[in-house]
């Protein structure tokens, strides 16, 4: 990540390019998550949530489901204009992880859904720990392909060799600004089974399309990509139904800043 562009290269391209894909073929998120926003991080009414790094908004519908005053950052214009679009009430600032265009201890809550593994660094981490008042919290949440079904393995295997040097939740790598440092406490683990319903080329042609590394390939090798999905069919009978449902782990990671600067 280089010093003038805060921005990975494969999400700017990537997700300038894929924001149509992006809103159609990314799962929503469990219903249970709802109560856990509530109950253990503390979104409801009279609180002050800030979604960091909101995309199309997909999560941030979610969290305007609790009452809560939001505001989302989203660096990429592309996927701003949507979530303005379908969340006008939403405030949707331009700004990244290491410079949020908010205040001191402006709120009360930080959330990333499937984003942090961009940012994961310890400048992102003093910033969200300066916008968080005192014993603010913030949440992690990724939708995590459940590679335990031999298809959805498969389509592991085809995107896997194009991921570069793009950050990836499952390397773990996120983890590591959290350790040795004293903004923030023990990072405490939630997980909750999900799944994303709908025709095959939704739910798994528009969303492997929209994973970021393969948004950003030039077309005809994202059309390569889109055959090699398609073929499956041949080999999973299931993928041929009208609908399929593709599983996924919803894991949910929640910490609270500490007074310590």
């Amino acid at each position: 990540m280089s010093s003038t562009s805060p921005i990975h290269d494969a999400a700017r391209r990537g997700y300038t390019n894929a924001s149509d894909s992006y809103q159609r073929g990314r799962p929503e998120y469990p219903d249970a998550l709802g109560d856990w926003l509530s109950r253990m991080l503390g979104a409801g009414e009279g609180s002050r949530v800030v979604d960091l790094g909101a995309g199309t908004g997909k999560f941030t519908k979610l969290l305007a489901r609790t009452g809560a005053t939001l505001t989302a950052i989203e660096p990429v214009d592309a996927m701003r204009a949507r979530l303005s679009e379908s969340l006008p009430k939403v405030r949707a600032l331009a700004g990244t992880a290491e410079a949020m265009p908010l205040a001191d201890g402006e709120a009360d809550i930080v959330v990333c859904a499937q984003a942090f593994h961009w940012f994961a660094n310890g400048q992102a981490l003093r910033e969200i720990h300066r916008v968080l008042r005192r014993g603010g919290r913030l949440g992690l949440v990724w939708n995590v392909r459940d590679e335990s079904r031999e298809w959805v393995a498969a389509i592991t295997e085809i995107i896997t060799p194009y991921e570069g040097d793009a950050p990836r939740f499952y390397k773990g790598t996120w983890k590591q600004p959290f350790e040795g440092q004293r903004l923030f406490g023990p990072l405490q683990r939630a997980v909750f089974p999900h799944s994303h319903v709908g025709p095959f080329e939704q739910v798994v042609v528009d969303r492997i399309l929209s994973v970021s590394f393969i948004a950003a390939l030039p077309e005809a090798e994202r059309q390569s990509v889109a055959e090699r999905l398609r073929e499956l069919k041949d080999r999973f009978a299931e993928l041929r139904e009208p609908t399929i449902a593709f599983p996924y782990v919803t894991e949910a990671w929640l910490t609270e800043r500490l007074s310590a600067a």
